[in-house]
């Protein structure tokens, strides 16, 4: 099944759609939690702060879009909450174990040398996908007159690709090499995680 067509089934059932949200929610609630987690202790930088405190605005902005949909969905991320929830909390924590070992083999780095490359090419392949997983679901809620909206993330996503695209640049003349394998481990991983929703989705009684 095609992403678009997967959304378009996902987004006619409320409880489906909520659970969605919630889905995307626990992902860029990671995301912000890891790249604190790579922060060094006295030297981080104001991108890399901004970073983090704009992925936990984006679960909080999501969080909020499904009180929309029902105030009573969704309100933690248990896995009764989430889509392919084994699946969702897998994705990037296995991008960032893979990272890292790739960054290990090809460069030779301190352990906090290696926290921020690593932060550099796992939000480099996040940022790669979410500018092109976000745009296809609003197009989506457009075309449904829904009253869910992510124009906002799609903004400021677009926003952190250029930005990380710059540190990378000065991580490395030749950083778009190691990129494009890291950018195929993270399509490996997207993969199993949206087959796995998928078969969730398809196990869904629609009316």
């Amino acid at each position: 099944m095609e992403f678009d067509q997967l959304l378009e089934k996902i987004v006619t059932i409320d409880r489906t759609h909520a659970k969605w949200l919630n889905t995307l929610s626990f992902m860029e609630n990671a995301g912000a939690r890891k790249i604190s987690a790579c922060e060094h202790p006295f030297t981080v930088d104001l991108i890399q702060l901004k970073h983090a405190a704009e992925e936990h605005r984006h679960a909080f902005y999501l969080k909020k879009q499904i009180i929309k949909i029902d105030p009573a969905l969704c309100k933690h991320y248990t896995s009764e909450e989430l889509l392919a929830p084994l699946s969702t909390r897998h994705y990037l924590h296995a991008l960032d174990i893979k990272v890292c070992k790739y960054l290990q083999h090809v460069f030779s780095l301190t352990k906090e040398e290696l926290k921020f490359a690593a932060y550099l090419f796992v939000t480099y392949a996040i940022e790669v996908r979410a500018d092109e997983l976000y745009p296809v679901y609003q197009e989506i809620l457009t075309r449904t007159s829904s009253k869910i909206m992510v124009k906002s993330i799609i903004l400021e996503e677009e926003g952190h690709l250029e930005e990380m695209i710059s540190q990378l640049n000065r991580f490395s003349d030749d950083w778009r090499i190691h990129a494009e394998k890291i950018l195929t481990i993270e399509h490996a991983l997207y993969e199993q995680w949206i087959s796995a929703i998928a078969i969730e989705i398809s196990e869904v009684k629609y009316a």
